[in-house]
């Protein structure tokens, strides 16, 4: 299993681990939610039964008890006839009880109730809870209350406390993310720079003898020391390209088709003459770029086709522009097995990999080099499996960033 694969299956178990906690606390808060209504449809039962018992005795010690008991309810309530018309009221907003009438001249200044505002009360407690009824001196007398303060708290903070934690997880995770790819960078650049050092002795060396072979066979000429001195400076340009990581490239304007045709020419050669290159497209468009960095976007990006191809193929890559946008694209093609929809995005991850003995880290990189040194974009613009990849690149020129 590699990495990609392990960091995934994390993903997804502290997702899950999360739903479960999240499941919990809303369960256990519904459960005291319940309970409390529960409390409180008893406590409104025993007002309503207490202002009935108030109708029907005249013992005034049991009167005190039972206003006791009335005045114990400590949720809103109504009690209204079979027409709708209120008869009392518990625990109202004392401000929005009555209004005020306007002054007028010779006429007594009165107050009286504000319809609206019990309409909507009793609205909203019809809204939340069944009547209870009650059968006084043979009128239907009707009992409607609203949940409390503390109940209506109460089903709103498991949402508030699972936001919260929410916001602290989302807040820690880019925290950490963060650091860790900081320390991996500096991890990848210490590395890479030491490669580029240790690289400089053996291929001195190699430049040496090269040299001597020439000087002893007489193989000036000779194809084969060529070839041999064109891989030694493929070397050299792999150490520059790994002591360059770490620091801002210089990017120059270079004319791109004849950059990437150079690179074609070296690479193809290397390769099973089973698979054909073509390149084609605007050969005056230029973009900025730091060749030894651009030509390692190529090499991951063919060496990526040539592998996606099992025995015979093409590989074709187009240069096209974008005048109004000053855009230079590159499009790679290759006729491998594709890649499906749900991976265009994977295959740029650190770690992910189909092959075997792959390190799954020659796109990581190319998404790296191309965006972040040569501000540009890279992606896949297209593909069908078992049919091929198209890869594309968006190169700027520099004068369109100064």
């Amino acid at each position: 299993m590699n990495p990609y694969q392990q960091r995934t299956i994390w993903t997804y178990f502290l997702l899950a681990f999360a739903v479960v906690i999240a499941i919990g606390s809303l369960l256990y808060t519904g459960y005291l939610v319940k309970s409390i209504k529960k409390s409180e449809r008893i406590r409104a039962e025993i007002w309503a039964l207490s202002i009935k018992q108030m109708t029907s005795s005249d013992d005034n010690d049991f009167l005190n008890y039972v206003f006791t008991v009335r005045d114990s309810l400590t949720v809103p309530a109504m009690i209204v006839d079979e027409k709708g018309d209120i008869i009392t009221t518990k625990g109202l907003d004392p401000t929005k009880t009555y209004i005020k009438m306007p002054d007028v001249p010779g006429v007594k200044k009165k107050a009286t109730y504000d319809p609206g505002y019990f309409k909507n009360v009793l609205d909203d407690m019809k809204s939340q809870h069944e009547p209870i009824m009650l059968n006084v001196l043979g009128n239907n007398w009707y009992v409607y209350y609203q949940d409390s303060f503390v109940l209506t708290q109460l089903k709103i903070f498991p949402y508030v406390q699972l936001s919260v934690i929410a916001i602290f997880l989302l807040l820690a995770y880019s925290s950490f993310n963060s650091s860790r790819k900081s320390e991996q960078n500096q991890v990848w650049v210490g590395l890479a720079k030491e490669t580029a050092h240790q690289l400089g002795t053996p291929i001195s060396s190699l430049m040496a003898w090269i040299e001597l072979m020439k000087e002893k066979f007489n193989a000036e000429g000779d194809p084969l020391i060529a070839e041999m001195e064109n891989d030694v400076q493929r070397l050299e340009v792999v150490a520059d390209r790994f002591s360059k990581i770490g620091s801002q490239p210089v990017l120059d304007e270079h004319p791109v088709y004849d950059v990437v045709k150079n690179f074609i020419d070296y690479f193809k050669i290397r390769v099973s003459n089973k698979i054909s290159f073509e390149i084609s497209g605007n050969e005056q468009l230029k973009a900025g770029l730091n060749i030894p960095l651009f030509d390692w976007v190529l090499e991951n990006l063919l060496k990526n086709a040539v592998n996606a191809i099992e025995n015979t193929g093409k590989i074709s890559v187009e240069i096209s522009g974008n005048k109004a946008r000053n855009q230079v694209y590159i499009d790679v093609t290759d006729t491998g097995k594709g890649i499906p929809r749900s991976k265009f995005e994977t295959v740029f991850k650190p770690g992910y990999t189909t092959r075997k003995r792959g390190w799954g880290l020659g796109l990581s990189l190319t998404r790296r080099m191309v965006e972040n040194y040569h501000r540009g974009q890279i992606f896949v613009k297209d593909s069908e499996l078992g049919k091929g990849t198209t890869f594309r690149i968006i190169l700027k020129s520099i004068k369109d960033d100064q």
